[in-house]
């Protein structure tokens, strides 16, 4: 299996920031300490052009995020975070051309800083370039088709906006609202050629396993496996998680695993990418269970979460879909 990662996402960093470079040194440290790491293809990524970003992006953007200190209140830059960016986008891309190659079929794409944060003309939440979205434009034009599923506890504005109004990109998420950016309502379906191409599951303090699973056999997996995806690109946002103090999901480490296995028997062609999580114990874990179920390891944490069902939410939203899907 293929992993993407360069010792220069670390040079993106500051110390008193939740997004920080000890994300990435922990879950490096941990594959490569596991016994996963001997069926691990280790790469590195390469920068993506600017040219390639500008299919994503506006100029103005691609030219402020050269700006040293702070893009907003949340995102900061150094002297490296341009380069570093173009590397974390360039990593998806790299990922989904080496599976296009066809010596491996999954990946993780071990990237910083991340992007479902970064809208067509902003930078915002953490996020220079919006990597998952860069990666999944340049799959469309290949003539693939991509579904996009976000388990990030924070909606993934910039992807919904970026392929608010295409029908070759599906997004679908679920995420704690109200909650950061403020985006990701059942209403937000998409327009135009679009509509009915977003799929949000706004989820209420405290929903849990029960609430996503049900979520994903009864919506999100009818609905990936009608849209008939080429590449399915994974949101890997691990603060979802209970403990995660930027949360306010339940999941446990190992109900990642059962998300991707999910996802594998709709379409095998994978690639994880990195968004948020912000205690390294368990975005660690969280990452080496999904790289394992990609994998077919066995691998347990024994680490479960409960909280509350979403019953409510999954009937609005299964009226507002009907219409688009058979579901």
């Amino acid at each position: 299996m293929l992993v993407i990662y360069s010792n220069a996402y670390l040079l993106h960093n500051n110390e008193e920031h939740p997004e920080n470079a000890s994300r990435l040194k922990a879950i490096v440290s941990y594959l490569k300490n596991s016994p996963l790491n001997e069926k691990l293809d280790w790469q590195e990524p390469y920068e993506i052009s600017e040219e390639e970003i500008a299919k994503v992006h506006s100029i103005q953007m691609i030219q402020n995020a050269r700006h040293i200190g702070w893009l907003d209140m949340d995102t900061y830059t150094n002297e490296h975070t341009y380069r570093v960016a173009k590397l974390a986008a360039g990593g998806v891309v790299k990922a989904c051309e080496e599976i296009l190659k066809g010596k491996h079929s999954q990946a993780f794409a071990l990237v910083r800083p991340p992007g479902h944060h970064a809208t067509r003309n902003h930078s915002m939440g953490f996020c220079i370039f919006n990597n998952v979205a860069i990666a999944a434009n340049w799959l469309t034009q290949r003539g693939k088709k991509v579904f996009i599923f976000d388990h990030d506890v924070h909606h993934g504005n910039g992807t919904q906006d970026i392929f608010y109004d295409r029908s070759d990109v599906l997004y679908a998420s679920i995420h704690l609202f109200p909650h950061y950016p403020g985006t990701g309502r059942i209403e937000e379906i998409g327009k135009g050629e679009g509509e009915g191409y977003t799929l949000n599951a706004p989820l209420p303090y405290g929903s849990g396993e029960i609430c996503v699973e049900k979520l994903l056999d009864e919506i999100f997996i009818p609905v990936a496996e009608q849209f008939k995806p080429d590449f399915v690109l994974i949101s890997a946002g691990f603060d979802s998680h209970y403990g995660d103090p930027l949360g306010g999901l339940k999941l446990g480490i190992d109900f990642y695993g059962e998300i991707i296995k999910k996802f594998m028997e709709v379409q095998k062609r994978i690639v994880c990418s990195l968004e948020g999580g912000y205690v390294v114990e368990t975005l660690s874990k969280g990452v080496a269970k999904e790289v394992a179920t990609m994998l077919g390891i066995p691998l347990s944490y024994n680490d479960k979460g409960d909280g509350r069902q979403c019953n409510d939410v999954m009937e609005a939203l299964k009226k507002k879909m009907a219409s688009y899907w058979n579901i």
